[in-house]
């Protein structure tokens, strides 16, 4: 009867604990503000993962609108739909697209680049999660030519600019 209690209250103490650290906010490194620009894909065509023309237009306009940001890193799912919406803005730049999985990407994007700026294409099923996880209150960026930046502290709320690109 002991041994059953023990687990019991073990479970009652480290579930919530467990999900806390899984669903809760993530800050920047100590001493550190990070950038967070988050964007969801362009326009694509809907019975292929490739962009359409309005998506290829606006792909080209995210370099001018995030012209004054010094972006040290971009990421992306492994969608085609994200990487052409990015890659004009990576070409111009020369910055390498980072594909990854969608597992932990709010604490990569801080971890990683602590003080600096970093850009996340992402979906309506991820942007949502990501948003939230780094601070961000309100609707998530899911229409086509949100860019929505986030100084991410270590301490402290988040602060949010929203922009648009594309026409």
């Amino acid at each position: 009867m002991c041994v059953t209690r023990g687990i019991l209250l073990c479970l009652v103490l480290l579930i919530p604990a467990a999900l806390a650290g899984c669903t809760g906010r993530v800050n920047s490194p100590l001493g550190t503000t990070t950038t967070v620009i988050l964007i969801r894909h362009a326009e694509r065509v809907h019975t292929a993962d490739a962009l359409n023309d309005d998506g290829r237009i606006r792909a080209a306009a995210l370099p001018a609108a995030v012209a004054d940001l010094d972006i040290a890193a971009i990421y992306s799912p492994p969608r085609e739909r994200n990487l052409d919406t990015v890659r004009p803005l990576a070409a111009q730049r020369g910055i390498e697209i980072r594909v990854i999985e969608i597992d932990r990407v709010p604490e990569r994007l801080v971890g990683e680049h602590p003080g600096q700026a970093v850009m996340w294409v992402g979906n309506t099923t991820n942007l949502g999660n990501i948003f939230t996880r780094l601070g961000g209150e309100g609707p998530p960026p899911n229409t086509y030519g949100d860019i929505y930046i986030l100084s991410v502290p270590d301490d402290g709320p988040t602060q949010l600019v929203k922009r648009r690109f594309g026409r």
